[in-house]
């Protein structure tokens, strides 16, 4: 098993059966401890043993019962009618178990030594008593005064404690955790597509690029259709590589997709070089050892084109980008992966709620156009730092609803950068602007790209820019280092217990700062020497506010303090007692609720004449 280990297999060539008293075959293992051996196992290099293992192996006999088992079944009565635990304290088989009456194994002599001291309730075998509410239960001196208006007659089948056993029918136990990876299902071949089911090749298999799953490039995750990704996967090699999806050949990659509408299309496959492998590769290498290798036609890229027409797809493209890799030791190796969905030749851009935004999904903002005057959608972003963090390799990503962040890059600054400020705070407020295209943003999360009744303004705070001076003491203010977004957003209802949330305005403003080298603590190579550089940050962030509805005037302090008489905040409203036998009650005609109403004034005052305080007056009454 390779250079460092070794695989011993040891495999038992008898039979596990016990022999019998005068059996001569000795195919068969005479004592119950069949086999106990112990083997040793060295590594020598030459005659130097340098390591040893010792094995030892204990097997049994297989022991198999004289006389086959009985087929006699047990017959349970029906449970509908009849409990399955007939007599819990029937504990010994075979034997009369004392105080339990309901034992079968019992003589009627053995009955009659604790025929007055039998177990109690269920499990002395009364699983089914008569419920207290039964009129033949209560007796004339302990019965309450309410009890024979009140009491049930029904027969003894009518038990509340038949409810307790379900048909005797079982539960299949549900499967605890695992950790094992989960093993997708067979895919049913589609007979036409929708949103979000799984594209499946023409021999019934689901049609995989790599994505993103829980932090992890997953080579086999299935494509949804319409549903557009782009990821990257970062890979550490040693040697070149030779299987997919980095090495992967070219047949494999033109497959046979079904369309959806009953027919199949094949992927048209079209390779480019890589002209900038910088973009794929780490900066740094580890070299483990002098030996070069060069790895020719690796993947670098896929990128999948998926043309779509109402519930199918017309066709699909992919451009694969390859290179050639020189590895010396080890190498990160970042590979992209995207799918887009296409109809015509406009994407496929999903919403970000129906009719109003969700927690988690991306700000849709807007450019209009001008000759068309349609609305461009477009995303509103933050930087998103990479590799070393520095402004130039950082990217970019999409403003979340709902999820407040900040987030930078390092920009470096050499001293003739910092003698002229103006152009350093135009080159900074560029970067900043970049992060920001959009005019308009949308206020819910399915906008209409016609109507400007679901857009709004974007607001930018203009900055105000003070002269520079200073310059020579390689000091520059005003500079626009950090950019924040603001967004006020409001709940105007409810879908499905789901809040629908509108953006009623959003604002970008800027942070000056002043930027000056430090030359401090004896390293004065940075105000010396013009081509040293600092690094200085640039950060942007957003931020959510919720618009507070305004549900009426403010409370006083009673309300506020004194909750028991507000119906509002309370299951009991004593001041709505009466609210039946007043004009406000429109539940049914006044004449019939004031009827009814009556009627239950006077039972409660029958209720209070007959009950129990006004007997022990009369009789006492009568006593005296």
């Amino acid at each position: 098993m390779g250079k460092s280990a070794v695989q011993v297999h040891l495999t038992l060539s008898q039979s596990l059966r016990l022999c019998g008293e005068n059996e001569t075959n000795a195919d068969c293992c005479l004592k119950p401890l069949c086999v106990l051996e112990t083997l040793q196992v060295s590594a020598c290099v030459g005659s130097t043993p340098l390591a040893s293992l010792l094995i030892q192996a204990t097997i049994n006999a297989r022991l198999f019962p004289a006389n086959a088992s009985s087929d006699n079944k047990t017959v349970f009565p029906n449970q509908v009618y009849q409990p399955l635990g007939i007599c819990p304290c029937d504990l010994t088989s075979r034997a009369c178990d004392a105080r339990c009456c309901c034992d079968q194994d019992c003589s009627n002599e053995e009955l009659k030594l604790f025929a007055s001291h039998c177990l109690p309730g269920p499990y002395g075998g009364q699983v089914s008593p008569a419920p207290d509410y039964q009129c033949s239960m209560q007796s004339a001196e302990n019965s309450p005064d309410w009890f024979p208006f009140l009491c049930v007659t029904s027969p003894l089948e009518n038990n509340p404690y038949l409810g307790l056993f379900y048909q005797g029918d079982t539960i299949a136990p549900r499967p605890g955790p695992s950790f094992r990876m989960p093993l997708l299902s067979a895919p049913v071949p589609p007979s036409i597509y929708i949103q979000g089911s799984p594209v499946v090749t023409s021999d019934d298999k689901y049609f995989t690029i790599p994505q993103m799953v829980l932090g992890r490039c997953i080579n086999g995750a299935p494509v949804a259709f319409l549903q557009n990704f782009k990821v990257e996967c970062v890979t550490l090699f040693r040697s070149c590589p030779t299987g997919p999806p980095i090495k992967t050949p070219q047949k494999d990659l033109i497959t046979e997709v079904l369309n959806g509408q009953g027919g199949i299309i094949m992927v048209n496959l079209t390779d480019e070089d890589a002209s900038d492998k910088s973009l794929f590769l780490s900066r740094g290498q580890v070299n483990f050892t002098s030996e070069t290798l060069v790895c020719e036609n690796v993947t670098l890229a896929l990128d999948y084109k998926f043309y779509w027409k109402g519930n199918g797809i017309t066709s699909i493209s992919l451009t694969r980008t390859v290179g050639t890799i020189v590895l010396n030791g080890s190498l990160a190796l970042t590979t992209r992966y995207s799918a887009v969905f296409l109809n015509g030749e406009s994407v496929a851009e999903p919403n970000s709620g129906n009719p109003g935004y969700q927690v988690g999904r991306p700000v849709i903002a807007g450019i209009l156009d001008n000759n068309t005057e349609l609305m461009q959608r477009t995303l509103i972003n933050i930087w998103k730092p990479v590799g070393d963090g520095l402004c130039s390799s950082a990217s970019v990503k999409p403003v979340v609803f709902g999820e407040n962040s900040t987030s930078g890059c390092l920009l470096p600054i050499r001293q003739r950068n910092i003698t002229q400020c103006d152009l350093l705070r135009e080159t900074v407020a560029d970067l900043q602007a970049g992060l920001t295209t959009a005019t308009y943003v949308a206020q819910r999360g399915n906008p209409d790209l016609t109507s400007m009744t679901d857009w709004v303004n974007i607001s930018f705070v203009t900055r105000n820019v003070s002269t520079a001076t200073g310059a020579a003491a390689g000091v520059c203010g005003d500079i626009p280092s950090h950019q924040h977004i603001r967004v006020w957003s409001l709940t105007t209802s409810l879908v499905d217990g789901i809040p629908q949330r509108e953006i009623q305005a959003l604002e970008i403003s800027y942070s000056m700062s002043t930027w000056a080298l430090d030359c401090g603590g004896g390293d004065v190579s940075l105000c010396e020497n013009l081509e040293e550089s600092q690094l200085f940050p640039i950060t942007s962030s957003v931020t959510f506010v919720d618009i507070p509805i305004n549900t009426g005037p403010p409370k006083t302090r009673f309300q506020i303090n004194f909750t028991e008489y507000d119906c509002t905040r309370n299951d009991v409203c004593w001041p709505e007692l009466a609210f039946p036998f007043t004009r406000y009650y429109t539940g049914e005609p006044y004449s019939q609720s004031l009827a009814k109403g009556m009627i239950l004034v006077f039972m409660f005052l029958a209720a209070a004449i007959l009950g129990t305080p006004w007997r022990q007056i009369r009789q006492a009454w009568h006593n005296a």
